[in-house]
């Protein structure tokens, strides 16, 4: 029987090194490769050069293991799929979340198909996720993404838009582990990553300042902070509006007129709803938080405390075409509900929501009103410790 070819993407930290050596113990043939994705070294909290500390990392691991490995250059890929559609999103006034793009678009398409060029049956990563199979009632193979092993490591939220095709090419070899379990046989194997710290920072770039890395386009313009008072007599009015489900999606637009002056700062699209620091606007009671963001007007909406109504919605609404399903057998038509937990950001604890299937798109229905609901991030849903599906919040 032929040997089974994986490639591993070897990203120079302890996770994908463990990943490497747990597949060659189980008797695959293990390719080591690594992705570099990003040249600029300006825009970089530090004088490191991390990417190549990583792939120096990654080459000794593989050494090491007695494994195949080289470097492909997919920065030309990560620029227009990644970068651009950043700049995009928070030219929009819009938050994205690079890493969950990073799989769909680089890891996970991109790598892929490198891998399936280079003989591959699969390709596998240190994702802290699990995943199971079983055959559907039409006699197809339906593929389960399940949450690690580990609740305070799980990475399942951050692989909420994979595809049937590309669960049936992946292999998560850790994710039935404990992340100390991870370290300790890393260790036993005197592999150089066992005491690394985990990686922090844009997918694959490292450690960037985001401000620095946003103005390489969006340029710095002075605009108004205004303070929204808690009081606001529209959230009274607001909650009295007859609970449609449009109605609880949609967050409360500010003016000038709403509120207090209370500083001014650099740029409406550099911050996001629920952030708290770079306001740099102090004698408050309680901390500023970010509540709304204007980029049209160039205007900061912020109130003080994290109780703060303004920052809280029981919906969200996503366009019929950011819907993804991972398990598409359990696709819910219009005028069609689902009871799920969901979350709207990783780590966040699942929280019971239901699903509403709608001509215009789909709004998830909180049983508890969520802060910082952010335009552009991606919510997903759960039965159990199984993702179903996620999509882009409007």
């Amino acid at each position: 029987m032929k040997t089974k070819r994986v490639v591993v993407g070897l990203s120079g930290g302890v996770d994908s090194s463990v990943t490497a050596y747990l597949l060659k113990q189980a008797g695959y043939e293990v390719i080591g490769l690594f992705m570099k994705n990003w040249h600029d070294e300006s825009v970089t909290l530090s004088n490191e050069c991390p990417w190549l500390e990583d792939s120096n990392d990654a080459m000794l691991v593989a050494e090491k293991l007695g494994i195949p490995f080289q470097t492909v250059d997919l920065s030309k890929e990560y620029k227009e799929r990644i970068v651009d559609y950043m700049f995009d999103e928070y030219a929009k006034g819009r938050t994205p979340n690079p890493d969950v793009l990073c799989n769909r678009e680089i890891k996970f398409d991109v790598f892929l198909k490198i891998a399936l060029s280079l003989g591959a049956d699969y390709v596998a990563t240190g994702h802290y996720c699990q995943k199971s199979h079983f055959t559907g009632a039409k006699g197809n193979e339906v593929h389960q993404l399940l949450a690690g092993a580990d609740t305070n490591k799980d990475q399942s939220y951050f692989l909420c838009q994979l595809t049937q095709e590309q669960l049936s090419k992946v292999l998560f070899p850790i994710g039935h582990l404990q992340k100390a379990e991870v370290r300790e046989i890393a260790a036993t194997q005197n592999l150089v990553t066992a005491d690394k710290k985990d990686s922090q920072g844009l997918c694959f770039i490292g450690k960037v300042s985001l401000p620095d890395f946003l103005q390489q386009q969006l340029k710095p313009k002075k605009g108004e902070i205004i303070e929204i008072p808690s009081d606001f007599e529209s959230y009274q009015s607001f909650q009295k509006v007859t609970k449609t489900l449009q109605s609880q999606s949609n967050k409360l637009h500010y003016s000038r007129e709403d509120g207090t002056l209370v500083g001014e700062h650099d740029g409406a699209h550099f911050f996001t709803v629920g952030q708290r620091k770079g306001l740099r606007v102090g004698g408050m009671v309680e901390p500023l938080f970010v509540i709304d963001t204007d980029v049209e007007s160039n205007t900061i909406f912020v109130g003080q405390g994290k109780q703060h109504p303004g920052l809280y919605r029981e919906a969200l609404k996503i366009n019929t075409d950011e819907i993804h399903w991972v398990r598409n057998d359990l696709r819910i038509s219009n005028g069609e509900t689902l009871e799920v937990l969901a979350r709207i950001r990783y780590r966040q604890p699942l929280q019971k929501a239901t699903l509403y299937q709608t001509e215009e798109g789909m709004y998830v229905l909180f049983e508890t009103p969520q802060s910082s609901i952010t335009s552009g991030q991606f919510v997903a849903w759960y039965l159990e410790n199984e993702l179903l599906g996620s999509g882009v919040i409007n």
